[in-house]
């Protein structure tokens, strides 16, 4: 009764990966899933998000702060192909973090504060199916980032006016994962761990002028846990647990000698089910949580927690062409820009809008 669900995982299910890039806490703004290589058959997906953060609030002299937070764009490559019946490999190129922060240069306690930073990664992955039931896969990861920090405001004191940039970088992680799938039921529980990938910045601080020194920078490790399964005829529930360890982002340039940035560990999850109604269109409604944090969080990262919806679909435009698409609203946790172990504002009520749009070639 169920073997026709098994397709909505490449329709439904998929639909809304671009447009819940804003659902992570930190610096993330991918998932960094591996869940391409379980696409049937050999598979080439062009995908494009886009997400549009209003993160506003008040300083503590009761100065309005305006949107903090600039919007982004999220493209995604992936192509998937079968080697063999038991061997397919994958090759997914996206930007897995980054920052786009900037406060009114005419706020008096924070304003011309800057934190940009931007990544790039291409992944290379292999799965080795076990037997029908049991797989194992795993892979490299390179990523390339760069970033620049501007503290400023009478929130920081003497270090307003400190500017450091962290100059472009190449480093290596991997990839290991496993799943246990029943195919008959469109089941699969897949577990994936992303390591933490150590950069070695040339960096440039303005306290320094004409020094360059070195600054090491993780970005987090992760665990993805999802799951999903056929629960009626075309009828698809999915569910997943992510936790990321942002508290190892740290950023400590030489001659300033303090931490710049400050973020706590978080775990998201998300759960969702997606039918299809015929048999060219299918479409999910998922839901995530993330539980805030402290409340004090980095003038740089001013929000903690958050709670999304998200509405997706899927139209087959011939056996071979497949279009997807979703939408997202994120409603963002109170938050208390500190410095120094002291509140210098308060953002609440902020939220998030984010759209996704892939198209998939098999073959």
């Amino acid at each position: 009764m169920m073997m026709r669900v098994g397709t909505i995982a490449a329709g439904a299910a998929m639909a809304v990966a671009a447009s819940t890039a804003a659902h992570a806490g930190g610096i993330e703004r991918t998932t960094q899933s591996a869940m391409l290589l379980f696409a049937e058959g050999n598979r080439a997906e062009l995908s494009y998000g886009h997400v549009n953060p209003d993160l506003t609030g008040t300083t503590v002299d009761t100065a309005r702060v305006p949107n903090v937070a600039d919007s982004f764009n999220l493209p995604s490559i992936g192509l998937k192909m079968d080697v063999s019946d038991r061997v397919a490999v994958a090759l997914i190129y996206d930007k897995p973090f980054g920052a786009d922060i900037l406060y009114d240069p005419s706020n008096i306690v924070l304003g011309g504060t800057i934190a940009e930073a931007e990544t790039s990664a291409l992944t290379a992955l292999a799965k080795f199916q076990i037997n029908e039931n049991v797989s194992v896969f795993g892979g490299l990861r390179f990523q390339k980032a760069e970033g620049e920090i501007t503290l400023s405001g009478a929130a920081y004191g003497p270090a307003s006016g400190y500017n450091v940039k962290l100059e472009e970088n190449w480093a290596t992680g991997y990839v290991v994962g496993a799943a246990y799938e029943i195919p008959e039921i469109a089941f699969r529980l897949a577990l994936t761990y992303n390591s933490e990938i150590e950069h070695d910045f040339d960096t440039q601080e303005n306290i320094a002028p004409g020094v360059t020194s070195t600054t090491k920078v993780k970005t987090p490790q992760s665990v993805n846990l999802e799951f999903q399964t056929g629960i009626a005829e075309d009828t698809l529930l999915m569910a997943s647990v992510r936790w990321a360890e942002h508290s190892a982002f740290r950023i400590k340039p030489t001659a300033f000698g303090r931490d710049l940035v400050s973020l706590e560990d978080t775990t998201t999850y998300t759960l969702g089910v997606g039918r299809r109604f015929t048999p060219k269109f299918a479409a999910s409604v998922s839901v995530a949580y993330e539980a805030p944090g402290k409340e004090l969080v980095s003038p740089l990262s001013p929000r903690t927690g958050l709670t999304a919806i998200t509405l997706g679909g899927s139209y087959k435009v011939s056996d071979q062409v497949e279009i997807s698409g979703g939408v997202s609203h994120i409603w963002f946790g109170d938050a208390m820009p500190q410095t120094g172990g002291t509140a210098r504002g308060d953002f609440t009520d902020n939220t998030a809008t984010a759209f996704g749009l892939k198209v998939a070639y098999t073959f």
